[in-house]
């Protein structure tokens, strides 16, 4: 049997000031656990930071915006050379569609320079030296949406398809080196970003929820954390079924704010 992966003592997430990213700094938190926090909002990450050291974990903070890349490379090849990192959580990004009748053009590049380049600017600095150390692991925040493109959020929907098949490709290949990739895939949780839908949104569940079976799926060493199954089933197979049938089916569904 394959040996279970060891506990990562040494964790990075990105976009940890709130939502998912405040609520996996909290379920890693504990005593013998180093936290590297990056958030835009420092006040909020502070108070996340703050709630994690409650718990025993030793934090750090940093303020970085993931789009830019040389800063970015910065400060995570500055927390490595500090202790190296066990788990990278690239969890930064941002949400926006078409629910105002439009997807501008900003808008659109906006949300690929975060949630794609953004992704790219955090983990591809510390891969050479996961490599060369025969360790480590690395997570991605995908999304179910990343399934199959909906009307609703195309931009949305693209660059977290983007970052699934990275990821899993990325897994492929750095599986001989020691280093573990994962993406993660929720449904609709509870956060800031979804809080501006004006729509039902099936299987909502609670941040706090989603973190603990990421961290489970994570400890696992699961290609693909994807949840709630019911919408992972849904996503999977609107992703399988003939476009002609989709687009009938997803031609009504609200847009994304």
């Amino acid at each position: 049997m394959p040996s279970t992966p060891p506990t990562p003592r040494r964790i990075l997430i990105s976009g940890a000031s709130s939502g998912l990213g405040a609520a996996l700094a909290e379920a890693y938190a504990a005593p013998g656990v180093s936290l590297v926090l990056w958030g835009r909002d420092l006040a909020r990450l502070e108070t996340v930071a703050e709630r994690c050291r409650a718990r025993g974990a030793r934090v750090e903070t940093a303020r970085v915006d993931v789009t830019d890349r040389a800063a970015t490379a910065g400060h995570v090849l500055a927390a490595d050379d500090a202790a190296p990192l066990d788990l990278l959580i690239a969890n930064a990004g941002v949400s926006g569609g078409t629910g105002g009748g439009t997807e501008p053009e900003d808008q659109t590049r906006d949300i690929f320079a975060v949630n794609l380049v953004g992704v790219l600017n955090t983990v591809q600095p510390v891969l050479p030296r996961m490599r060369a150390r025969g360790r480590g692991q690395i997570a991605l925040m995908a999304s179910l949406a990343g399934y199959r493109g909906f009307p609703g959020a195309p931009a949305y929907c693209a660059s977290k398809a983007a970052v699934k098949v990275w990821g899993e490709s990325l897994r492929g290949w750095l599986a001989a080196d020691g280093v573990r990739v994962s993406v993660l895939c929720p449904g609709y949780v509870r956060t800031p970003m979804t809080a501006v839908n004006r729509f039902p949104m099936p299987f909502l569940m609670d941040a706090e929820r989603a973190a603990r079976i990421m961290k489970r799926g994570l400890a696992n060493n699961r290609g693909r954390i994807a949840f709630p199954w019911p919408m992972a089933f849904g996503a999977w197979m609107a992703g399988a079924l003939p476009d002609a049938l989709v687009d009938r089916l997803t031609r009504g569904l609200p847009r994304k704010g």
